[in-house]
């Protein structure tokens, strides 16, 4: 199996193009590396470095390939890809001697290579020699990176591969199988997707099961060649060639209900000399497991509702809303803050609503008509209908409601937050992706209620549900990064960790000079991954199902699961 390495970098806003980060595969081939060994070949194996805050650091590595000055090498690094920043990459070259780590003096440096990531995306294919020391050039050595972007709608299948009667190459042993598969491209070249393991001394070997993306595979195309091929290894890297064989994924998909698919080893060679040949031995694929990802516009694309809730802080710390020095001072020229926070992330998730109403709730108010204190009430003063229509309605509900109230306290989240926790359990039962729910608080200090704050919290995130919290003025905000799991897992007075992360905390006075596309772009960041940690959690697929969960449309009674597109690796 090919392990994957995630390089983590803040989250794509869901109010761009994409919402959701997108993920790169890179495949890495070298080309007339120099000759470090006086008896053999150099053994290579490629480094990843990845730069942050001007620091080079390993991100993952390859494969040793012995004896190869051409090596191809199986294992592929996986990168979260943003648009906006320079993702600076170093790929070095070393031959290897033994088991010591890289940076010994044992290893010998043969080149290396910067570029960005944007780069290689952008060509999709990038050649660059490879570099000693001071730049000098390490003779023709060159490196190839490729790229391929998983798609949302993309998985990964586990193949499980065996075979039998293998010709026996080696005189005082059994051959030394492995297999080799490559993708054939549309301009008929080949690219590795997979090698497996040694079998030692074994002409019936079972490989270990691996899984591969759908794109590396074959490009999402079923009808797409696949070039196999069984080598008997050798230790000095001079394989011996036992068969080949092609194969489609469509042919792959035939697997199910006992049966399996096989295909014979054939050696050209030995085909046009023998008479009676027959094949080298065969290949079967013995099971096949298909493991769907999802993307959050899988979700949304599907249907799936987003429903927007807002609830503002009316506190007496806010200060009298008729004093140009309040926070809820209605400036005819310019909005408050709390309008400003509303409106940058509104207007965003109005366009994942189709109906364009949004619940909008006050706390920490005196209300009438009997003027007692409330932590959970509808600015229109209707608890049978709290929905405003689009954030337009919001704004003037919140500007007509403020000199009917009395600011008062204290500022306690809970009560709102367990009622729409308990609105959205309610869509639990639907058992479908239909509707999630973010909830924007808008607060002036840190909460007064934390602990029922933090278990509401921790109950909240079983439900389809994210909350952003704004802090608005110039308040001491520390306390309330607590509720923001991002340093540490949040847990309830009793010690119970959240299911999800699903608080985002911001300060508004850091986007008090920035665009309001910034702010939004911040607090909503997480969302994606939210929703589809949620759905993923519940095994619950997109509507429709790009592939059902219980009856694969496309794999007769192949195993399937759906898994996170986003941040997570199967």
């Amino acid at each position: 199996m090919n392990d994957v390495q995630d390089a983590t970098s803040p989250g794509a806003a869901l109010g761009g193009p994409v919402a959701c980060v997108s993920k790169v595969e890179l495949r890495v081939a070298c080309k007339a590396l120099l000759d470090r060994d006086t008896l053999n070949k150099s053994d290579p194996c490629v480094i990843l470095m990845v730069q942050n805050q001007g620091q080079w650091t390993e991100l993952d590595r390859t494969e040793v390939i012995k004896s190869n000055l051409h090596p191809v090498f199986a294992k592929v690094f996986t990168l979260d890809y943003y648009f906006e920043e320079v993702q600076k990459l170093r790929f070095e070259v070393y031959d290897i001697h033994g088991t010591h780590s890289i940076g010994t003096r044992d290893d010998d440096f043969l080149g290396g290579v910067e570029c960005t990531l944007g780069q290689i995306v952008a060509q999709k294919k990038m050649v660059k020699p490879l570099f000693l020391k001071y730049a000098k050039y390490a003779g023709k050595s060159t490196i190839t990176v490729n790229a391929e972007e998983i798609s949302g709608n993309n998985g990964y299948v586990e193949l499980f591969f065996c075979a039998k009667k293998l010709d026996d190459k080696d005189l005082f042993s059994k051959s030394d199988p492995f297999l080799e598969i490559y993708r054939i491209n549309d301009d008929g070249t080949e690219q590795l997707v997979h090698r497996t393991e040694v079998i030692k001394n074994n002409l019936n070997p079972v490989w270990e099961p691996f899984k591969v993306s759908l794109i590396s595979l074959c490009s999402c195309d079923e009808d797409r060649k696949l070039k196999c091929l069984v080598w008997d290894s050798d230790s000095r890297g001079k394989h011996d060639f036992i068969g080949e064989f092609y194969a489609t994924f469509r042919e792959m998909q035939k697997i199910g209900g006992g049966s399996k698919v096989t295909w014979d080893c054939i050696n050209p060679k030995y085909k046009l000399k023998k008479k009676n040949y027959k094949n080298s031995g065969v290949v079967i694929l013995s099971d096949l497991k298909l493991h769907r990802v999802y993307s959050f516009l899988d979700y949304i694309m599907g249907g799936c509702q987003i429903h927007f809730t807002v609830a503002i802080d009316f506190t007496a710390s806010n200060g009298d809303p008729r004093n140009s020095c309040s926070l809820h001072y209605i400036n005819p020229y310019q909005p408050n803050e709390y309008l400003k926070a509303l409106i940058a992330v509104g207007e965003i998730c109005q366009d994942y609503d189709s109906d364009k109403r949004f619940s909008a709730l006050g706390f920490g108010a005196r209300i009438p008509p009997n003027y007692e204190v409330s932590h959970d009430f509808a600015i229109n003063f209707n608890p049978e209908d709290d929905e405003c229509e689009e954030i337009q309605g919001v704004v003037e509900a919140y500007q007509n409601c403020l000199p009917k109230i009395q600011l008062y306290g204290p500022t306690n989240v809970s009560p709102i937050i367990s009622r729409i926790a308990k609105l959205s359990a309610g869509e639990e039962t639907i058992k479908d992706a239909s509707r999630y729910h973010i909830l924007l608080i808008l607060t002036d200090g840190v909460v007064t209620d934390m602990a029922d704050t933090r278990e509401a919290i921790v109950r909240a995130s079983y439900q389809p549900l994210s909350i952003i919290i704004v802090g608005v003025g110039n308040a001491d905000f520390t306390d309330m990064q607590i509720l923001d799991g991002d340093d540490g897992v949040l847990r309830s007075p009793k010690g119970e960790p959240v299911l999800r992360d699903i608080v985002q905390f911001v300060p508004f006075r850091d986007f008090k000079t920035a665009s309001p596309a910034a702010l939004a772009k911040c607090v909503l960041a997480e969302v994606p991954n939210q929703v589809v940690e949620y759905y993923s959690h519940k095994a619950i697929c997109p509507m429709p199902p790009v592939l059902s969960c219980d009856s694969p449309t496309s794999l007769a009674n192949t195993p399937t699961e759906s898994l996170p597109a986003v941040g997570t690796t199967a």
